[in-house]
Parts: C-alpha cells; sequence; structure tokens
C-alpha cells in the first residue's frame, strides 16, 4: 500500500495538521491557499481552471458515485489524493453533515482590468462581512453578467466555507480585486469613467429609471449602517428601490439582485455560456 492509499487517522498527522491550520488562520492574500469541501465545489474549482495542490477523501466519500468522479478527474490531473478518516475531516467542516471530501487550492488571481472588459457592470461590496451575504452577492453578480467585482477592505473573505458555499463557484469565475478602500475603489472607477451609483434607501432615482446598458458601478453597503456620506456624495446618482411605506429596506442581496437583473435586462440578459 502506498502512502496515498493510507488512512490518515491521528490529529498528529502532518496531513490532517496542516489542512486544520489553514482552516484556522481563515482569509489570506491572492495567491495563497484556501479549503474547499465536496465534490460540487471541487469540480467547479477544477472547471475554472483553479491549481488544486492536494486532497484528502474518506473511504466512504470514493464509494458516493459524485465524489468517486470528481475522485478521479483529481487522479487523471496525478493531484495527489489521500485517505484520511471520517472524523477528521468532519472537524475540518463547518457543516452539519461532512461530504468526506477536502482540497487544498491556490486563491486565484485576477487581473484588475478584466473588470472594465466590453461595457463595464462592476459591483462594489462596501463593507460586507457576512461571508454568506458575499458569496450571493457575487453569484447573483455572476449570473447577470456582471464583468467583475471590487470587494473594499473590512468584506469578508470570498474564499472562506461560508462565502464559498454561496457563490457556488462564482469566487472562481467572477474577476474581482480585494483590500482597497472604498474612496480608492471610487478613485479607480472616475479614472475609467464608470459611473459609480449607489444603492440607498432614500436615494432620488429609481433604480429602473437610469440607464444601466452604459458602463456602470453599483455600490451596495452594509444593511446596518449603509454607505458612508462620503461615498454616496461621490456618486453619480442614489438610487432607490420603491417600497411600501411599512418596510424600511431590502436585505443587500435582494437589492443587489434587483438592481443587477434590471441592468441585464437593458443590456439584453447574458447569454449563457456553452458547455453550462
Amino acid at each position: 500500500m502506498t502512502p496515498e492509499e493510507e488512512t490518515v487517522r491521528s490529529r498528529a498527522n502532518p496531513h490532517f495538521k496542516r489542512l486544520r491550520a489553514l482552516k484556522e488562520r481563515g482569509a489570506g492574500p491572492e495567491g495563497e491557499l484556501c479549503l474547499l469541501e465536496g465534490s460540487k465545489l471541487v469540480d467547479e474549482a477544477l472547471a475554472a481552471g483553479v491549481v488544486i495542490t492536494e486532497v484528502a477523501a474518506s473511504p466512504r466519500a470514493e464509494m458516493r458515485p459524485a465524489a468517486a468522479a470528481t475522485l478521479g478527474a483529481l487522479r487523471a490531473r496525478r493531484i495527489p489524493v489521500r485517505r484520511m478518516a471520517e472524523g477528521l475531516l468532519a472537524s475540518l467542516s463547518e457543516a452539519a453533515t461532512t461530504q468526506g471530501l477536502v482540497a487544498l487550492a491556490q486563491r486565484p488571481v485576477f487581473e484588475e482590468d478584466r473588470l472594465y472588459h466590453g461595457t463595464p457592470l462592476i459591483l462594489v461590496a462596501v463593507g460586507i462581512q457576512d461571508p454568506g451575504n458575499l458569496g450571493g452577492l457575487l453569484r447573483t453578480a455572476e449570473a447577470a453578467g456582471a464583468t467583475g467585482a471590487y470587494l473594499t477592505e473590512g468584506c469578508a473573505d470570498p474564499f472562506s466555507w461560508k462565502a464559498l458555499r454561496g457563490s457556488m463557484g462564482s469566487a472562481f469565475r467572477l474577476p474581482h480585486v480585494r483590500g482597497l478602500s472604498a474612496p480608492a475603489v471610487l478613485d479607480r472607477l472616475a479614472e475609467r469613467a464608470v459611473p459609480a451609483l449607489a444603492a440607498s434607501t432614500d436615494g432620488e432615482t429609481r433604480y429602473d429609471d437610469v440607464d444601466l446598458a452604459a458602463p456602470a458601478a453599483l455600490i451596495f453597503g452594509t444593511e446596518g449602517a449603509g454607505l458612508a456620506d462620503d461615498i454616496v456624495r461621490r456618486a453619480a446618482a442614489r438610487l432607490r428601490v420603491p417600497l411600501v411605506e411599512e418596510v424600511e429596506s431590502l436585505n443587500v442581496g435582494v437589492a443587489a439582485g434587483l438592481l443587477l437583473f434590471e441592468a441585464a435586462r437593458q443590456r439584453g440578459f447574458p447569454r449563457r455560456r456553452e458547455g453550462r
């Protein structure tokens, strides 16, 4: 039996300790490693060209058709696959029930120019700290045909467990730039002559009364604090979603979905990619 075929059962094993340390460390810069869980997410990473360095799988996972197919694809690419006891893998998971498959992958690095490809439609997430919300925003942005996203400083890690589950692979594909301050993002947009449009509950313009077929950056803040006054003042327009009087605001994901798909409607909706 080769070392890869032996089942890792000890928490003292260096392979398990490396995975555990990465999980506990959390967010890291582009190019560093992140953890992926489950065959679906690993399949999405492989399809997006994400570099996967090694994989741990439980013996039970190897008997499941979806996981077995994923492991076969990994082995065909000569990516090391190690067997690991179910209990150890469960301790690496934040899900209620482990899927029995964890991969180490390099965080994708995106060129900022890609955000401005064609007629830019850019999501700007300002201080979105909830990883599930952030992942959902990336997924919605990709689905609506956005060209990319800026995730300002203070945003959650888009490659954390919850964010990846929320984005369902969109974080691998949608070009995004992390870590800039919101004013710095506005400067970048101004340099490229892309109007910054701020989502605001008291905006003067209805979201469906603005030209979103033209280049645009849609800016969203947190549900509680919203956007800072200095950011709103620099926006080319403040967009609102009309609501009945009793409702103060919408969840940021719902608001973003309405604005992004209004842009998609005005642009003729995105074409479905071949093979997907």
